[in-house]
Formats: C-alpha cells, structure tokens, sequence
C-alpha cells in the first residue's frame, strides 16, 4: 500500500485545483448557490469537456476507465471549493449504483450520457423521518403486469431538484429492489427542501401511483440491501476525500488569517492559545487524509479492505471535517459568524455532509460489527 501520488494522479490534482480556482471560486459559489438551480450549469459542461465526470466509469460504457481513487482525487478538489454541482449524487452514489447492479444494457444506455454530463442521476433512498438503513424503506412497489407502480414519497434527497433519473429504493414483497426512474414521469413531483448547506442542495420527491417498465428495475428482485451496502462503503470512502478537501482549505484559512490578523501589536497567530488550535486542525487533517486515501486505495484494489476503511473514513473525516470548521470560526472571531465570511459555506458543508449516508456513530458501529466487536 503506498499512499503517495503518482505523476499522473499528482498532475489530475493540480490540474483539476487550478481549474476549479478559474472557474468557481468562492464567490460564484455564493451566486450560484441562491439561484434558481442552485446548480453551476457552466461548471458542469466545462467539467464534462476535462472528462471529470467519467474517472471511474469504465471504457467500454464510454468512461475513463481509471479508479475510484482518482474520482476521489477530483472530489477532494472540489470540497475546497464547496463547488455546486451533482457530482457527488450523479457521478458517485448514482453512477456507482448502476455499475454494482445494472445489466449490460442499462450500463450501455446510461453510464456513458453520466461520463459526458449529459445525464444527471440522483439517490433516492432515504424517507421523512427515517434514516439511510435499508430497514427503513417504506415506499412500495407493486408489479403490474409488464410494469411496476411506485406509491410514497423520498426526502433528503441529494440534488434530486436537477436530476433527470433517480435511483429509487423501493420495498418489493419482502425484499427491496431498486429502480430507475425518470424524473419526467407522469405522477412524479420533486420539490427543493430549505437545507443548512446550500451549495447541495436536496429535494422531496413523491410517487403518487408512478409507473415504470419492468425493465427500469436495477438488478434482480429484492437485491436492494445487498446493493445499497457495497454503494454506502463506496460513497463513504468518496465523501471522505470529499471532507478532507473541505478541511484542509478550513486550515489554510485559519492560518493565512492568523497571520494577517494583528492585535495587541502582534499577528494573533503568535498567541499560543490560536497556534495550538491550528496545530490541532493540523492533525485532523492530516489523519484525514490517511484515513481517505486508504479507503480510496480500498476501494481501487482490494474490497475485503474496504469494509474497515470505509467506516473508518466516514467516521473519522466527518468529525475531523466539523471539528476544522468550527476552529474556522473561532480563529476567525466575531467575522467568521457572518453572513459575509466563507467560514460559514464550510461548517455547514462539513455538518450536512456528517450526517449524510448516516452519522459517525453509526458509521463506528457498523465498523464494530464487521471486526466482530
């Protein structure tokens, strides 16, 4: 196992880093994020052009055909810029749901219009009130004749406003399946939810008697808890880079204003109390950086690996993720709690993306359970 970068990975960072710098700074974040679409449409082609969107999709669907640790390299970037776009959704959770469980012909149909960025597929598998564990699927598919009709309703749904296909968890008999389904089908509505973390965005999204072919089922009958855990180990490891990007650029914050900052005569990054709070972010980052590339690595090569280093990824980033986010502001004082400063687009990134695919508690559980604890 060997954590450094090669040539070529080190040149996707650098290359894909400038580029988002160009392109979606901070500030068109903050436009972006209060509009209509709250999606960056310009950034999303000109990604499609660079061919991010198609890293770990394979060649013969129309992919890159490189690894899940590159996805990840691209995703780290983007945390640093909390970028709005649905690459996390698209990309990864639905992109990587398909690949795990879709026949050669839906892999053929709809993997290669997700490389290009022409396609945008979102998860829909969480419900009000209910959290991202399998058991907890209520909404119902019932077969009829050569169709299935989907009834209940999908919430936190990750940029399900700009999808054009979900991926749909559904209950089956006593099983649970999965479903592809357009998002310009008869008796479907999705609706934008207010959410803490504005730059990703989610959705309501309810199935009132909606009609799919039997064909739009994804994978066989009741192999949906199978799916959903291979997919959550791959998004946790995937969010992880995700985090760590996000956490890094809350370090690089901290320390240029400590040293921009003067007071009582002096930078305020020469007081002890601000120097420990930056060697602490330190720390985290760089163990979350260790803990991301290994379930990166996993995820690449070895998927035994990966159930310890993707619980340990998610668990370990989204604390670290938080805790940097929150010495943000307190570096930064009374500015870093305003509307004005970034500070906030990052604690609140860091505290959605805790909580997504479930919290670090859960995550340290289902770690346990798997060494047998």
């Amino acid at each position: 196992m060997n954590f450094a970068l090669t040539d070529e990975q080190t040149m996707l960072r650098d290359t894909v880093r400038a580029f988002l710098n160009d392109k979606s700074p901070v500030t068109r974040v903050r436009t972006v994020m209060e509009s209509d679409s709250g999606v960056d449409e310009e950034l999303w082609i000109a990604m499609a052009e660079l061919g991010l969107q198609a890293m770990h999709i394979p060649e013969e669907y129309g992919g890159a055909g490189f690894s899940l640790l590159e996805t990840g390299i691209v995703l780290e970037e983007l945390g640093r810029n909390v970028v709005a776009v649905p690459y996390l959704s698209s990309v990864v959770l639905g992109g990587s749901a398909v690949l795990i469980a879709g026949s050669e012909e839906q892999k053929a149909e709809i993997l290669a219009a997700v490389a290009g960025g022409e396609l945008r597929l979102a998860l829909a598998i969480t419900e009000e009130g209910r959290s991202w564990d399998p058991a907890d699927i209520a909404l119902e598919a019932t077969a009829d004749g050569e169709s299935f009709v989907l009834h209940g309703a999908k919430s936190y749904v990750v940029d399900g406003h700009s999808a054009d296909m979900l991926v749909v968890s559904a209950r089956e008999g006593a099983g649970v399946s999965l479903f592809l389904v357009p998002t310009d089908v008869p008796h479907l509505s999705i609706s934008r939810i207010p959410t803490m973390d504005m730059t990703r965005q989610q959705a309501m999204v309810t199935f009132d008697a909606v009609r799919v072919p039997a064909s739009s089922r994804l994978g066989a009958a009741g192999s949906g808890v199978a799916t959903l855990e291979q997919l959550y180990d791959i998004a946790a490891a995937m969010l992880a880079f995700d985090q760590v990007g996000g956490a890094e650029r809350c370090l690089e914050m901290s320390v240029e204003y400590a040293k921009d900052r003067f007071q009582f005569g002096r930078a305020i990054g020469s007081f002890q109390a601000i120097k420990h709070k930056c060697a602490d972010m330190l720390v985290q980052v760089e163990s979350a950086r260790s803990a991301a590339y290994h379930a990166g690595w996993a995820a690449a090569e070895d998927p035994d690996e990966l159930a310890v280093a993707a619980p340990t990824a998610k668990a370990y980033c989204s604390d670290a993720y938080f805790f940097c986010a929150g010495e943000t502001i307190q570096v930064h004082g009374g500015i870093g709690f305003t509307w004005e400063h970034d500070a906030h687009l990052y604690l609140k990134r860091a505290k959605t993306s805790q909580v997504m695919l479930g919290d670090s508690a859960e995550w340290r559980a289902r770690l346990a359970m798997r060494l047998g604890i």
